[in-house]
């Protein structure tokens, strides 16, 4: 069964063209203010964030060495960490190959690289 209402008897009555327009430009101004107050809420949010990470001070930075003058490597605090297996002497190795040997062997092996000791890498000419 179909009912069909007649808006009269609802109260209802068709808008006129001059009540649309105020009805959408109402629906647009709020939807452009909801729009300016999350603009201000994420700029406010930014001003705070730029403040705390003022308050941070940044570590002092280190010292430039100057030509000629020689720089000695920092002496290890305490004991190695966990898993070390302390020094390891190279033979005409840059660090950068001898990173990559120990890496290598490691996979090779299927081990990893704490569980692995090198006492030295010497390059064979």
């Amino acid at each position: 069964m179909i009912v069909h209402f007649d808006p009269n008897q609802l109260g209802l009555r068709e808008l006129t063209i001059g009540e649309r327009t105020l009805t959408a430009l109402l629906g647009y101004a709020v939807v452009f203010a909801g729009l300016l107050i999350l603009m201000a809420l994420v700029y406010c949010m930014g001003i705070i964030f730029k403040k705390m990470a003022a308050r941070k001070k940044p570590l002092p930075a280190a010292p430039i060495p100057q030509v000629g003058e020689t720089v000695r490597e920092p002496e290890p605090i305490g004991e190695p960490a966990k898993g070390t297996a302390g020094e390891i002497k190279l033979y005409d190795v840059s660090d950068k190959d001898a990173a990559m040997i120990m890496a290598i062997v490691a996979s090779q092996m299927g081990k990893p690289l704490n569980e692995l000791r090198f006492k030295s890498i010497k390059e064979v000419k």
